[in-house]
């Protein structure tokens, strides 16, 4: 068998076999990049779920924050501005059953939760758009907001953290403040 190659035809097959190997260089990398491993980003993944007194299930899925000697309300989530509640993906609130905040209804499902912190009051916001990036927010999709007064925390937490009582009190400690909120 007898194979009669010219210099063109080389070229070109070499040619694709470059563009191919490109495309696929590429291909991989990105799909490596979309798959991160979150537990190695600077703000850590953390999830905190519990049953409350109603029977509700209750999750807050989030990232981790530091403070970093950043201050709160100017550095970090700046007063009277939305803020994401969190780092990277939108917060996400979700609740197995019709529940109350504060006293108003936020039926069952998942949100993205996003708060305005302020000096003497914090708005916190249940979104109905919950599968996106943190720093996407559009208040047209808001299903509740509640406020709430913030407080000086017992003990200063470097890292943003959420805790969910059987009771059902939600507390985020992030820093010298903490913010409540019932849910029953």
């Amino acid at each position: 068998m007898h194979i009669n190659l010219n210099k063109q035809t080389i070229f070109t097959k070499m040619k694709k076999l470059f563009v191919l190997t490109l495309i696929t260089t590429f291909l991989t990398g990105a799909t490596a990049f979309a798959q991160q491993d979150k537990s190695k980003r600077a703000s850590p993944p953390a999830k905190v779920t519990q049953t409350i007194k109603s029977g509700a299930v209750v999750s807050i899925d989030y990232s981790k924050p530091s403070v970093k000697g950043r201050k709160i309300g100017t550095e970090l989530a700046p007063f009277g501005k939305v803020w994401r509640t969190g780092a990277n993906e939108a917060t996400i609130f979700e609740v197995s059953k019709n529940v109350t905040i504060e006293g108003k209804a936020l039926p069952a499902g998942k949100y993205g939760l996003y708060t305005i912190p302020g000096e003497n009051e914090w708005t916190i916001i249940f979104n109905k758009t919950w599968d996106q990036w943190g720093t996407k927010y559009e208040e047209a999709a808001d299903q509740l907001r509640v406020s709430v007064k913030p407080e000086k925390a017992d003990k200063f937490a470097e890292q943003l953290t959420f805790t969910i009582s059987k009771s059902g009190e939600v507390e985020m400690s992030w820093g010298d403040t903490e913010i409540e909120f019932d849910v029953k």
